[in-house]
């Protein structure tokens, strides 16, 4: 009984002296670099349109959003026929 009692003892010890030391993750506060980071990582895994990933990027950075246009020619159609100088189109 006495090996029991003393076996006993210290299983109950050892489970409870783990139970005090359990790890837990860091009470400190994020900086603002970890933030940012985090913020663009989540921003990556949204799925949204390049126009609407920059314009979000852009504001996340702090920088200005940059506007993205036509040339003065316009835009291109790729189903109309363009007539080349000497070749066939």
């Amino acid at each position: 009984m006495n090996r029991f009692l003393a076996i006993s003892l210290m299983l109950v010890t050892a489970v409870l002296a783990g139970c005090a030391n359990h790890p837990s993750p860091e009470l400190r506060p994020y900086t603002a670099e970890e933030t940012r980071q985090l913020a663009l990582e989540a921003l990556g895994r949204r799925g949204l349109s390049f126009d609407d990933y920059q314009q979000q990027r852009a504001a996340l950075m702090g920088q200005p959003q940059p506007s993205y246009g036509f040339d003065s020619q316009g835009e291109m159609n790729a189903e109309r026929s363009v007539a080349l100088h000497g070749r066939p189109s």
